[in-house]
């Protein structure tokens, strides 16, 4: 199946963004405001920053298929997997072109999918919870040309989701020693999820086969159900788990999941209710980036240089203050200070106070959006993030919403009829590839004719269409590889989209 990519023009130039219009009964319609920036670039406070903008020039793919609670992976070959509710989608060509096979869909059923490569090994992990009772753990080592798999028991019930993998390495002091387990696979697999009880999380000696160590993670990750964000692993093998919690917090562990230990920060900017997932990102150096969406609704960091041991407690704003509501942050680093966070976030300001969807007045938090707010997805680089005066550019990479009016962030809370408002899920994602280059895996709520319209309502923005961005032209997050270069010719790219 052939699949548009779309180039789009240099994003340091002004395109329209979707403004709004004020209404009483009815929601008002969504407008284009054309004197809506669309690139920005501030310091750590969120305000301008005297600096110029870096260039960027991002590429499109239409993935084909429903998106909602993506996960995207490359491989060294360039072969990009797409995970996501629907169907999990391979492109081979820089996303010219999707495709699903039976090989891939491999579960005997899902009802909550999850995808991770190994970007050591190549091994590409596709993983599908089966019901509540039970978690299929599929791998391939040959861009997904043929697959392996086995069940993993989850134990008791109940078992609620957010099924997590991720890869790191082995810490030499745990396993390197006389008489200690030999992992026979060369990275450490570590899966966690959740249940009433908590976070569970195991390690995998054997890549993924088999999950022998491990368990409920008593403290922090007890509260909340279990919710949290996914696994990052540092080079110095230390993991980290961000627990969905009140206060900004990290679980981390340097002991290859044999035992954790819990820190907090944030408190200067707190969280909102209800609350969606935190990450982390850990750079070449293993310095640590955990970044969350605050009580004001902008897009927070707290840095850790030692590993996790200590983290900032005054926190760096990420988002522009002109970004007024966010949800769905995501963030990835290459080398020290370089890094890339990407989120769904609103600039229409003039809907601050108006009466939203739960009866109160709207002060920026998606779960109660007005039906004249739309969403958009935002790129931040910043390639000095370890500075103590860091600068941040951000573009805004839609010229439609993806979501107009409110985001459910609560499953057993939505706040319009049905519950269609869930069309999103739970989180995007964002990862590098060997080359430093960022890739966002999103699902796109509003296409079609409430994309192109200028009265698009809540109503006409529950689709949930798989869709990616990547860099084509511009920094990479390694600093020994100069600008890059775009993957497709434009010429084979016209041609495509013709």
């Amino acid at each position: 199946m052939h699949i548009r990519v779309f180039a789009m023009v240099f994003l340091m130039l002004a395109m329209p963004m979707s403004g709004c219009l004020g209404g009483d009964e009815v929601p008002p319609a969504i407008i284009v405001d054309d004197s809506i920036p669309s690139t920005f670039v501030t310091g750590p406070d969120g305000l301008p920053a005297d600096e110029a903008l870096i260039p960027m020039e991002f590429m499109f793919s239409n993935v084909g298929e429903g998106g909602p609670e993506p996960s995207i992976g490359i491989t060294s070959s360039g072969c990009m997997f797409f995970i996501a509710m629907e169907k999990p989608m391979r492109s081979c060509d820089y996303g010219l072109t999707w495709e699903n096979t039976a090989d891939i869909t491999q579960a005997p059923l899902t009802s909550d999918p999850y995808g991770w490569v190994d970007p050591v090994t190549d091994r590409v992990f596709n993983i599908h919870m089966m019901g509540l009772e039970s978690t299929w753990i599929g791998w391939s080592d040959n861009d997904g040309e043929s697959w392996l798999g086995n069940p993993h028991d989850s134990g008791p019930l109940p078992l609620n989701d957010h099924i997590k993998l991720a890869t790191g390495p082995w810490v030499d002091s745990v396993y390197g020693i006389p008489g200690s387990i030999s992992p026979i696979y060369d990275e450490a697999v570590y899966f966690c999820y959740n249940k009433l009880a908590g976070i569970f999380c195991y390690t995998s000696f054997d890549g993924g086969a088999s999950f022998e160590v491990g368990g409920l993670i008593v403290g922090l990750a007890t509260t909340n159900g279990g919710l949290h964000g996914a696994i990052t692993t540092a080079p110095d093998g230390t993991a980290y788990v961000p627990p969905r919690v009140s206060t900004p917090s990290i679980i981390f562990s340097k002991d290859n999941g044999m035992t954790w230990e819990e820190r907090t920060m944030g408190e200067d900017v707190g969280t909102p209710n209800p609350r969606k997932n935190s990450e982390v990102a850990t750079d070449t150096e293993s310095n640590a980036y955990h970044i969350w969406t605050g009580a004001d609704f902008g897009v927070y960091m707290s840095r850790s240089t030692d590993s996790g041991e200590t983290w900032e407690q005054t926190s760096t704003r990420i988002s522009p203050v002109e970004i007024i509501s966010n949800t769905f942050p995501q963030v990835d680093a290459g080398d020290p200070g370089r890094i890339a966070i990407t989120y769904l976030g609103s600039q229409n300001s003039s809907a601050l106070g108006e009466p939203d969807i739960d009866g109160g007045t709207w002060t920026g938090n998606p779960h109660y959006a007005t039906g004249n707010v739309s969403y958009d997805l935002y790129v931040t680089f910043s390639l000095n993030a370890l500075d103590p005066e860091p600068t941040f550019h951000t573009y805004r990479l839609t010229d439609d919403p993806v979501q107009v009016g409110s985001i459910c962030l609560n499953s057993g809370d939505c706040r319009d009829i049905g519950g269609s408002n869930r069309n999103l899920l739970d989180f995007n994602d964002l990862h590098i590839d060997r080359d430093g280059r960022v890739y966002i895996a999103f699902a796109d709520g509003c296409t079609g004719p409430c994309a192109t319209s200028n009265s698009s309502t809540p109503e006409d923005s529950r689709d949930r269409l798989g869709s990616v961005y990547y860099l084509a032209d511009g920094p990479s997050l390694y600093a020994d590889i100069d600008d890059l270069d775009p993957l497709i010719d434009p010429s084979e790219m016209e041609a495509e989209t013709s």
